[in-house]
């Protein structure tokens, strides 16, 4: 399964672990928001790794959790969903809006193998410093390079090189980011 390769997901192993990610998911959905300490505790122990000042509000879900890695100062915001049969690598100071869908798993076409319950996975990498907007999707096997912006509701098919702006489904680059694109930055 991790290689990518056809498995059939009706494993005793993998159903221990599954039933071990949801009961800490529903404990971290179901904290108060003054919680975020507890909060942070149980991301620690559900996700493979965490960086310092990650947020994800929830609700979150994922099915193993064991298998994602967030970056530093990465924030997400509601209804993060990571189907992580296989790696998902997100990058440090992303910004995820709302019901966005990350999905690693996938079916093959042949309908006798799906009849049969074969599957397999592709892993996900998101750069640093990348915004998703509300309702992206990214689909099994895709990169997205640093800085590049994917707008919202865009279905990510293909890889995404650094520094573009992505829209559409499927998502197709609308240009690069630009001088253009700079602001003032106000002082603290």
């Amino acid at each position: 399964m991790l290689r990518g390769e056809l498995y059939i997901a009706d494993d005793e192993d993998l159903a221990v672990d599954f039933a071990h990610a949801q009961d800490l998911l529903a404990r971290y959905n179901g904290l108060a928001h003054g919680e975020q300490r507890t909060r942070d505790e149980i991301l620690a122990e559900l996700l493979g790794e965490v960086g310092e000042g990650v947020v994800i509000r929830p609700p979150f879900r994922c099915e193993y959790g064991t298998r994602v890695t967030i970056g530093a100062g990465t924030f997400a915001n509601y209804d993060l969903l990571m189907l992580d049969v296989a790696p998902i690598t997100i990058g440090a100071r992303c910004q995820i809006a709302t019901r966005v869908q990350v999905l690693t798993a996938t079916h093959p076409i042949d309908p006798e193998a799906r009849r049969l319950g074969w599957e397999s996975a592709a892993p996900i990498v998101v750069g640093d410093n990348v915004w998703l907007g509300g309702g992206v999707i990214l689909c099994p096997g895709v990169t997205i390079g640093d800085d590049t912006v994917v707008g919202a509701g865009a279905v990510v098919t293909r890889d995404l090189p650094s520094g573009v702006v992505a829209v559409g489904a499927p998502a197709k680059i609308l240009r690069e980011i630009a001088e253009r694109d700079r602001v003032d930055i106000p002082a603290r």
